[in-house]
């Protein structure tokens, strides 16, 4: 505490006693903790008021100081209440901070005001939220652990489950407002836009309306909901929606990319996806069909393996390629690359469902390295031993289950009933002239872009990005535990998917503020360690502090260094994380 002297302008000076501290940005403040009065009034009553209060304001110091020692009496002797459990997270309020950050508290209430329900839809998404990304289960599991955070969640199991169709409804509107939180909050790089599907399952046998039977990831055969999912350039999640299983990965890029572009204010964008998304019909409309206007881009992977005889004479052509440093490539390289500028035909699904061909001009950028050659032989030469025993031992194996070595296989057939291998009149073998033909092209890709004007590298490092969004699906799935999916509604189930996006976007964020120098795992790790357990008359322990922890702390301004904290300085935290 210090004695602070302000002399005004008719020569007057007013003493106050000020506290110094650091604002959210680390810069020194002051403020004004007791107000004493003018100084000619103070000295009728004191000999010397400034050395009077100068003493006042050591003493308060003083007392200060004092307050934070605390002598505590531990009965070693003490038995625990019967079904004690009284740690908490505190690791919870970084997550608090972003979410209030982005206006979250302030979008689900605005949203809740006119509806006629009675519970906090707010504090139940805040709840699904933390518990997506601290204790990942179902919505049951959430609410029984609800005691485990210092905030008052006060609402039943049942209001949770009726909060989803509301969650449901406003889902495409909360992602709309995410993005523009972030966008001024943190600033966004749209220019780029990652775009990627995967699917979830459910672990039930027979499909619905929405859970369809289709082509799971892992090859599960259970029924599946496709998601549609676009990123920016940084790896933050813009913009999901979901689709029946049996949709096919190319029809869910239109309905995505188009949310975005009518509702996201992106201005010209390039969607960068794998060649599953590289049809006729999503180039076309990103080159703005019929009306010509080449507004959007694209950077899309396309199959050597499939491509045309033309294709594939070029890409194997030595002529051309140059090394990492724009070199002409030698046999002892490990990378090379060529591009060239190309009409090419596309066929275009019109209105009438006739398909017509149009002429689009792209640039292709075909490289190859070393290391993908090595990785594609070594992926082949496991799947190839998998062909030999299936040749050896059909009986093994269904269509199902041999989906990937079958097509290295000749003469073999399946019952279109029970998917088992049927006895032919020739004998299974591997299929040589395939694996030959297959080899020539371990280590190329081709990748074509509307971008005519890029640097070769450019094009490459562009598609290279794609990683981010495959990342954020496995953390999705992993960190997340976004499956199985314990809801049964197509309501809920979007809903369910909502909480997830928003906590995934909040674990993006915090990823970013700490300079993306830590995985997703070990943050989340980080979090769910930064816990306290009562001690005595209100004094919480705590056990945990790491250099993540420290890293979190300093971006986001909240002090997770402290040993010992009173509930009331913890829930001061707590406040100051919702401003």
């Amino acid at each position: 505490m210090n004695l602070k002297q302000s002399r005004r302008k008719d020569g007057r000076v007013y003493l106050t006693i000020e506290k110094a501290y650091r604002d959210e940005r680390g810069r020194p403040r002051s403020k004004t903790v007791l107000s004493l009065g003018w100084l000619d009034v103070l000295e009728k009553q004191y000999d010397d008021p400034i050395a009077h209060f100068k003493e006042v304001a050591r003493k308060m110091t003083e007392e200060e100081q004092a307050d934070n020692k605390v002598t505590l009496q531990l009965d070693m002797n003490e038995r625990l209440e019967p079904a004690t459990d009284n740690e908490k997270n505190f690791g919870y309020a970084a997550i608090l901070k972003i979410y209030h950050e982005l206006g979250l508290y302030r979008f689900f209430r605005n949203k809740a005001r006119h509806q006629n329900f009675k519970f906090n839809t707010n504090s139940i998404m805040t709840l699904l939220v933390i518990s997506r990304l601290l204790s990942p289960g179902s919505k049951r599991k959430a609410f029984q652990e609800k005691d485990r955070y210092f905030e008052r969640f006060d609402f039943t199991q049942a209001d949770i489950y009726r909060a989803l169709s509301h969650f449901s409804e406003i889902s495409k509107e909360c992602q709309r407002h995410m993005h523009t939180q972030i966008e001024e909050k943190y600033g966004r790089n749209t220019k780029t836009i990652y775009y990627d599907v995967t699917n979830f399952y459910f672990e039930i046998d027979h499909e619905d309306g929405f859970r369809r039977f289709g082509f799971e990831k892992n090859r599960r055969p259970d029924p599946i909901i496709q998601m549609g999912l676009a990123v920016d350039a940084d790896g933050i999640p813009l913009h999901f929606d979901l689709f029946p299983g049996n949709t096919v990965d190319k029809q869910t890029f239109r309905p995505v990319i188009g949310e975005v572009r009518r509702n996201y204010d992106t201005g010209r964008i390039i969607v960068v996806a794998d060649m599953g998304i590289n049809t006729g019909d999503n180039i076309y409309y990103l080159l703005g069909g019929d009306k010509g206007t080449r507004f959007n881009g694209y950077v899309f992977s396309m199959s050597v393996r499939r491509g045309t005889k033309e294709l594939k004479d070029y890409i194997l052509s030595e002529e051309g390629y140059v090394d990492s440093n724009g070199k002409p490539a030698t046999a002892e390289c490990d990378f090379k690359m060529k591009s060239r500028r190309v009409a090419r035909e596309i066929n275009v699904t019109m209105k009438n469902g006739s398909k017509k061909k149009k002429t689009i001009y792209e640039k292709q950028v075909v490289f190859w390295g070393r290391k993908y050659a090595q990785q594609a032989r070594s992926e082949r030469e496991k799947v190839l031993k998998t062909a030999l025993d299936l040749v050896a031992n059909p009986k093994k194996y269904t269509k199902s289950t041999s989906s990937g070595p079958a097509k290295y296989v000749r003469n073999i057939v399946f019952d279109e009933k029970t998917g088992e291998i049927l006895e032919g009149k020739e004998q299974l073998s591997l299929d040589i002239q395939r694996i030959t033909e297959e080899e020539k092209y371990d280590g190329y890709y081709c990748i074509a872009t509307s971008e005519l004007d890029l640097a070769d590298h450019e094009v490459i490092d562009i598609y290279r990005g794609l990683w981010q969004i495959e990342e954020t699906f496995r953390i999705t799935k992993g960190v997340l535990e976004t499956r199985p999916v314990y809801v049964s509604l197509e309501d809920h189930i979007n809903a369910h998917f909502l909480s997830c996006f928003i906590a995934l976007t909040i674990l993006r964020i915090l990823q970013k503020k700490v300079g993306h120098m830590y995985p997703a795992e070990r943050i989340v790790d980080c979090l769910k360690k930064i816990t306290c357990s009562l001690e005595q008359e209100n004094i919480y322990l705590f056990k945990y502090r790491s250099q993540i922890s420290d890293a979190i702390g300093e971006a986001l301004d909240i002090d997770f260094t402290r040993k010992r904290l009173r509930l009331g300085e913890i829930k001061k935290i707590l406040a100051q994380a919702k401003k």
